[in-house]
């Protein structure tokens, strides 16, 4: 078979003219592409940006802590109560000077009161003498009173002496990044938050114990430690009750994205005291030296309320932004993006160019 040299050359040339003039097509990694240097505009997505330069005037406030009007009052109305006897408690109850009347809760399967007496569902106890009496809604003290009073009628000197033994009345449950949830009981030690999921073995490593969803009665609260703490409050002062719930949430969504040219592209949890752009940057082992383009660093943020996205950009070349990052603040899915320099870009293409550089080569040689 013949090959004719000048037509092989000229189907090289071609090949070679079409890739070079193909480079632009040719994606060398991610890149911010054109971008004004300030302003808004809309993409061709469709989406609306607003960029701006991070300098001084341009920092954004850092995020106020703005309660709602029900977890104020949840705060304000929480206090420690005294216990009230509940449905499902065991209370004990002794009558000094008459123990036959009344024997003491004991392990002889002959007493009919050795598990102690229970607050049945109605909210009543059945006691001797006096037969039914009501026990659930009142403290410890104004039962035994109550009880006092009835057994004065059969009795000159009734003197009973109640504790409760075994709290089964009052509940709470907690579930979310706690190492035990599940269901406890509120005794007559008043539980607040904090008890409340140190009785849960505490938080988990991937909790987030600034997102915390705490229901009570249908109404649901969104709060957290920090957020308690910057409003002069705290999870010890938030007191439970019986029926509510705990959800601690993870930390999978309140990350920082980086992407581009880091020593390490991974998310970035955002610790509950918060995270600066400074930090994520040393989390994230600085920039690439050998590839990055330092001269502007970007944070894509989107703006709920006013549902356009900003881009805010710095230039890291120079030692006073270090500054300036470290009172950047940032918020939960953030992303930060570095461009890669132009020469890094170029020897990408160069490189997505020599498999198809060789097989010109080749054919070449035919």
């Amino acid at each position: 078979m013949f090959f004719n040299p000048s037509k092989l050359l000229g189907i090289t040339c071609l090949l070679i003219v079409s890739m070079v003039s193909g480079c632009s097509s040719i994606n060398a990694g991610l890149q911010a592409g054109e971008l004004p240097p300030s302003g808004t505009f809309i993409a061709e997505n469709g989406l609306h940006f607003n960029i701006q330069p991070l300098n001084l005037a341009t920092l954004p406030p850092k995020q106020a802590v703005l309660p709602s009007s029900n977890l104020n009052q949840l705060i304000r109305n929480s206090s420690r109560a005294e216990y009230r006897i509940s449905e499902g408690d065991i209370l004990s109850i002794v009558l000094t000077g008459y123990p036959n009347i009344a024997p003491a809760a004991s392990g002889d399967s002959s007493n009919p009161y050795a598990s102690g007496f229970p607050v049945d569902q109605q909210g009543f106890v059945q006691f001797p003498l006096v037969g039914r009496i009501k026990a659930s809604g009142m403290s410890v003290p104004q039962f035994t009173a109550n009880l006092q009073k009835q057994l004065q009628r059969y009795l000159k000197y009734s003197d009973p002496q109640v504790k409760i033994v075994n709290y089964r009345g009052n509940k709470f449950f907690i579930d979310g990044e706690v190492k035990q949830p599940g269901e406890f009981a509120i005794n007559d030690a008043p539980v607040s938050l904090y008890s409340a999921i140190s009785m849960a073995g505490g938080a988990t490593p991937t909790a987030d114990s600034n997102n915390i969803v705490f229901n009570r009665r249908g109404v649901s609260y969104n709060l957290g430690l920090q957020s308690l703490r910057q409003l002069g409050s705290s999870a010890n002062q938030i007191y439970l009750q019986d029926g509510d719930s705990i959800h601690v949430n993870s930390q999978d969504r309140n990350k920082v994205y980086v992407l581009g040219e880091f020593g390490k592209v991974e998310p970035v949890p955002i610790r509950e005291q918060g995270i600066s752009l400074a930090q994520v940057l040393g989390e994230s082992k600085g920039l690439d030296s050998n590839t990055a383009n330092a001269a502007k660093v970007y944070v894509v943020r989107d703006n709920l309320n006013t549902r356009t996205t900003d881009i805010y950009y710095v230039d890291m070349q120079t030692i006073t932004s270090f500054a300036l990052a470290n009172r950047f603040e940032m918020r939960a899915n953030d992303i930060i993006y570095v461009d890669p320099t132009g020469l890094t870009r170029w020897n990408r293409v160069i490189s997505a160019l020599l498999p198809s550089t060789s097989a010109v080569s080749v054919l070449s040689g035919l």
